[in-house]
């Protein structure tokens, strides 16, 4: 059976992770424009959390979305910070 964990895959995966992130951000910002559904805040949190943090923050400040909720302001680059923690320390382990 072959590895999917490979280099390549990996950075495919957050490649998209973070596009989904920054679209939902500004998907979530036209609706609210617009006064239609909104995309829910924890899915939003869950795309982070997956993996999607740049693509989130990027997202949060080039659409001037969710910036005024700390939650997010702080929240968005905690889980980013925390998960290159996590990286860095799984490679050093390694």
């Amino acid at each position: 059976m072959q590895n999917i964990f490979t280099l390549k895959n990996i950075l495919i995966y957050l490649l998209v992770i973070n596009l989904i992130s920054f679209l939902s951000m500004y998907i979530d910002k036209r609706k609210a424009k617009w006064g239609k559904w909104r995309i829910k805040e924890s899915t939003l949190f869950t795309l982070v959390l997956l993996g999607g943090g740049i693509g989130g923050i990027a997202g949060m400040y080039t659409f001037r979305h969710k910036t005024q909720k700390p939650r997010f302001v702080i929240g968005f680059p905690l889980i980013l910070i925390i998960e290159i923690i996590c990286v860095v320390i799984f490679l050093a382990i390694k």
